[in-house]
Order: C-alpha cells, then sequence, then structure tokens
C-alpha cells in the first residue's frame, strides 16, 4: 500500500503550477475587460488542477503498465516503483477526472452547454496521452497536445467562461502559457531521451535528438516572451512587467544549453514551472489593476 506522502509525490505536485498558470492569465485577461468573476475562475482553477492531476495519475498507470518507468531517472512512479498496483492508480486518475467534470459541468451550464464537448475532448486528450493501443504521447506528439489544452483551451476557456466573449488578449497570453507548458515536457524528455529509446517510446525529443531539443527548449521561452509583448500591446503597457519571468527562465535555459544531462535537468523542471508560474502573475497582476 502506497503511504499518503507516496500518492502526493504520484500526484506530481511540481507540475501544478501548469494547471494554475492559465487560470491565472486568462482571469487576469477577464479582469481587464471587466468581465471577472470570482467563483467562476474559482471552478476553472477546480477543472485545471484536476485535470493535471488525473494526467498525472494516468501517465503512471500507463507507463507503469508499459514498463516505461522501470528505469527512471527522475521521481518515483507509483506502478514503476511497485508502491501501488496499477488498479489503484487508475482509479485515482478517473477520480480527478471525476472532480474536473462535475466542475466543468458547472460552467457549461451557466456559460454555454458546448463547453461540455470541449471538456469531453480535454478528457479525452488527457487519458490518451500514454494511455490505450497508439498513445499520441509516444509518437511525439504531447508538445502539440499540452500546448493545445493547458495553453490555448485552458486560458482562452478560462477567460471565456467570465466574459462570454473573445479577447485577442486571450490568445496571446495562451500562447505564452503554451510554450511554457510545453517547455516543461521538452525538458522532461529532454532528460527521459535514453530511457525512452529503449522503451521505444518516440517522444519528440527522441525524434529531434538532444542538439535540436535543446534549440526547442530556447526557442519556447523565446516565444513566451514575445507573447508578453503581444499582451502588452493589446492591453496596457504595464504588462510587460511580465518579462520579469525571464529572471527564472534565463537560469533553466543556461543549464539546457550548457548540456545538462539526466538528474543534472530535473532543476530545469521546477525552474521552468516557476516561470511559467511567473509569466502568469506578473502579466496578470498589472491587467487585474488596469481592469
Amino acid at each position: 500500500m502506497a503511504t499518503p506522502a507516496e500518492w502526493l509525490a504520484g500526484a506530481r505536485p511540481r507540475t501544478l503550477p501548469a494547471a494554475v498558470s492559465p487560470v491565472l492569465a486568462g482571469t487576469g485577461v477577464a479582469a481587464f475587460a471587466n468581465g471577472f468573476v470570482w467563483w467562476k475562475a474559482l471552478l476553472a482553477l477546480v477543472v485545471s488542477l484536476a485535470l493535471q492531476v488525473a494526467v498525472n495519475y494516468a501517465n503512471d498507470y500507463s507507463d507503469g503498465i508499459r514498463g516505461t518507468d522501470d528505469d527512471r531517472v527522475g521521481p518515483m512512479r507509483l506502478v514503476g516503483s511497485g508502491a501501488a498496483t496499477p488498479g489503484a492508480v487508475k482509479r485515482a486518475a478517473f477520480l480527478a477526472f471525476g472532480v474536473a467534470a462535475v466542475a466543468g459541468l458547472v460552467l457549461a451550464a451557466t456559460t454555454a452547454w458546448w463547453l461540455v464537448a470541449v471538456g469531453l475532448l480535454c478528457g479525452v486528450a488527457a487519458w490518451y496521452y500514454t494511455g490505450g493501443s497508439k498513445p499520441y504521447g509516444y509518437l511525439g506528439l504531447g508538445e502539440v497536445m499540452v500546448f493545445v489544452f493547458f495553453g490555448l483551451v485552458a486560458v482562452i476557456g478560462t477567460t471565456y467562461v467570465q466574459t462570454q466573449t473573445w479577447e485577442w488578449a486571450a490568445l496571446y497570453a495562451a500562447v505564452g502559457v503554451g510554450a511554457l507548458a510545453c517547455a516543461i515536457l521538452v525538458a522532461n524528455n529532454l532528460r527521459d531521451i535514453p530511457t525512452d529509446v529503449g522503451a521505444g517510446k518516440r517522444t519528440l525529443a527522441v525524434r529531434l535528438g538532444d542538439r535540436r531539443t535543446r534549440a526547442l527548449y530556447l526557442l519556447l521561452v523565446l516565444a513566451a516572451a514575445a507573447a508578453v509583448v503581444a499582451v502588452a500591446v493589446a492591453t496596457t503597457w504595464w504588462a510587460l512587467i511580465g518579462l520579469g519571468f525571464l529572471a527564472v527562465a534565463g537560469r533553466a535555459v543556461r543549464t539546457v544549453q550548457g548540456g545538462a544531462t539526466g538528474p543534472g535537468l530535473i532543476p530545469v523542471l521546477q525552474q521552468t514551472g516557476v516561470a511559467e508560474l511567473l509569466w502568469a502573475a506578473l502579466v496578470a497582476a498589472p491587467l487585474v489593476v488596469a481592469g
């Protein structure tokens, strides 16, 4: 039986900034548009956090039963380490999916019922990242889906459920948040290239190779910086404060470009998560004030 501490570790709390950040950014845009609704923002946060935890447990389950996690460099996995049974981890994943579904249904009922279809797509994408017979995470498509669902859908959706209008600033913010969410996955997959090759997991990092994957990480950070400027142009120049995320992201870039491998890349995951959260907070704050 896994201990509570092991279950918490299995939920991968260091990845949760990727769930909080899009809600922060989307709510900042909603506030600037004079559409802030606190309880809808809170429900959007519940959806995002629950989906992130569900993805983490689902990946633990699917990678564990495939044997992908048998020889890990990073933090422990519940199934791969034998701390919990595959069935227990699968149930935990679906419990988290259930929490996200309940909160999402409330948002759909009070905003627009077509959001239910969006929620279903999010759930399917979360499960089949490493689940099913042909998981897209094993085909090099993980970064694309992270950008779409934890960037575009999460940020624009958070803004829309509050304002019920299209805001260009939400799109720009979604690009910035999505780029850094992708950067977290790129760093993770860069670290895991040797073990993923052995397990037959053809991630984008495996396909690109070490050198080009490091270049991709830098490109994503630069895209996030450009997105700050785009948000500022669409809203208020005070949003340029968001460039402060580079204080943390810059350290991660230096580590990646310096050739760190294996355990040496683990701090990059945390730094990139913090940089994403900082991006969202520093961009959202002036939007809230200006709104």
